[in-house]
């Protein structure tokens, strides 16, 4: 048996990827504090400026569904808080239909990129690091993994944020988390 090479400029690669992805995460959410732009992500905000976001969604309706749904999906993707206020915006904004329809298209689209950079850069980690602590959970999943999500999911002492992040960490296939 041949012992396994690896490809030092393919490792290479893979970890300035990983740490790409891992500089645009913590440039998002801290720009996201230092401008602390969860203020404009709150009852209070949107309370104040309700006018005004009619107004610009009843003229822009395009544009404000794009711009809705590209927050939602930062908002998600980057583990930021304030996904109940932007659930509450869309019905708002949109009706209860339409927001809908935009709200799980921006939270899908977000808990899917947050569950991919998981698993592009933590899995291997945590699989090495944890070993065989961590197979009961993997095995658990790996049978019920339906099961297990929905349960994570409709559980609110499980933060949405943690589930997308530790369900990146599993075996699980991307199809059965989405």
């Amino acid at each position: 048996m041949e012992p396994t090479m690896t490809n030092p400029t393919a490792s290479s690669t893979r970890q300035l990827g990983k740490l790409v992805i891992l500089g645009i995460l913590g440039l998002g959410i801290g720009v996201f504090f230092y401008f602390d732009l969860g203020r404009y992500v709150s009852l209070e905000a949107l309370k104040a400026n309700r006018d005004h976001l009619l107004e610009f969604t009843n003229a822009n309706f395009t544009t404000a569904v794009v711009l809705y749904v590209a927050v939602y999906v930062l908002q998600t993707a980057f583990s930021l808080p304030g996904g109940a206020i932007m659930t509450l915006a869309g019905g708002f904004l949109f009706g209860s239909i339409l927001g809908t329809i935009f709200v799980n298209v921006g939270a899908t689209t977000g808990a899917t990129l947050a569950f991919l950079a998981a698993r592009y850069i933590l899995r291997d980690w945590v699989e090495q690091k944890f070993g065989k602590r961590i197979e009961p959970i993997q095995a658990g999943f790996a049978q019920n993994a339906f099961s297990y999500l929905l349960t994570l999911r409709l559980i609110p002492a499980f933060p949405f944020f943690l589930v997308n992040l530790v369900s990146g960490l599993t075996r699980i296939p991307l199809g059965t988390y989405i």
